[in-house]
């Protein structure tokens, strides 16, 4: 059964394995606001554990906002968590403010040693490079988009690579979705990099990505809604998307994403089991009359299609899968 809270609504998530537990971090707001439209502003970071990915306890949360003035004293928002050398976890979260009315984006960071106490450490680590990305007073978009922070190691690679939800400060306005790019050799200095892929893709976001190996082939996945796709795009639908990759390091051609879920499903994240099982999790986004629903999705195994593309395996999302985004005519590629 979905993990469903009876007096909050859970969305984006995230996980970590000590070896004993499986731990999901996720955002959470109280039905009290009634309006699930008000839960961005009005979010917890939630915690709880599971020693199968199936049924899951809650324990307390873990992150709130910060006391002001902060980068962070408005929203705690997506993020991951890695373990470093040192055994120390490390939570890579977005935060805003309440001086810039949450518009402005920023990643922090908190530590832990057994991942239910966590310390957040001061002030922003990384937010959008005007080199490279979009800035809020650009005026195009609604907010400067900097969030959802994905830490990984990549295999021939020296130290850690971040993912992020950017925005490229050229193209369309509606067309500028990037995965941006942050590395660091100790977790705790960051380095801007330019974006791991090209605006003009058809997204005018990429919100949540994360890069896997699932039976020795690679993956990145992203989320967007029909709302935040470009004109040319606009008769698609959105949700879950998922982009066959050469190697877990960028560029990324983000014009080969096909759909992996509906907009019955969002912000996805790929789990393996420790017998190397691979998983989809989302959150239960919108039911069949487009009502709001806000809880965990059960794991869905995923594999990979005879046509290239990972799909979720038990073929309920069979239909979508034939909806690859076209290539508007002088789209550059990614090199």
């Amino acid at each position: 059964m979905p993990f469903t809270l009876p007096d909050a609504w859970t969305w984006d998530m995230w996980f970590a394995d000590d070896g004993t537990d499986y731990h999901v971090f996720y955002l959470k707001a109280s039905r009290a606001l009634h309006d699930p439209n008000r839960r961005h502003f009005h979010v917890t970071v939630g915690h709880a554990v599971s020693d199968d990915l199936r049924t899951w306890r809650e324990v307390p949360d873990a992150l709130i906002a910060a006391d002001g003035p902060a980068f962070d004293d408005f929203t705690t928002w997506t993020g991951s968590v890695v373990r470093g050398q040192d055994g120390v976890w490390r939570m890579f979260y977005t935060g805003t403010s309440r001086a810039e009315a949450g518009t402005i984006q920023r990643v922090g960071l908190a530590t832990s040693t057994d991942l239910y106490h966590w310390e957040k450490q001061p002030g922003a680590i990384a937010e959008a490079d005007p080199r490279w990305y979009e800035k809020f007073d650009s005026g195009d978009w609604f907010d400067e988009a900097w969030r959802d922070p994905w830490v990984f190691e990549a295999p021939g690679i020296p130290g850690w690579q971040m993912l992020v939800t950017a925005r490229s400060k050229q193209g369309a306005a509606d067309d500028r979705g990037v995965i941006g790019h942050a590395t660091s050799k100790d977790l705790s200095t960051w380095t801007l990099q330019p974006p791991w892929s090209e605006p003009g893709a058809g997204f005018g976001q990429l919100e949540v990505p994360q890069v896997a190996e699932i039976d020795g082939r690679h993956v990145l996945i992203f989320s967007c809604l029909a709302g935040e796709l470009s004109a040319s795009r606009r008769d698609s639908a959105g949700g879950v998307w998922a982009v066959p990759i050469d190697r877990p390091e960028g560029p990324y051609d983000i014009r080969r994403a096909v759909r992996l879920t509906d907009e019955s499903l969002y912000a996805g994240r790929l789990v393996r089991d420790r017998d190397g099982r691979w998983y989809l999790f989302a959150f239960l986004h919108v039911d069949p009359a487009g009502e709001f629903v806000g809880a965990l999705s059960d794991p869905l195994p995923v594999s990979w299609g005879t046509d290239g593309n990972l799909r979720v395996a038990d073929g309920r999302f069979d239909h979508i899968h034939n909806g690859a985004l076209r290539v508007p005519a002088g789209t550059p590629n990614v090199t």
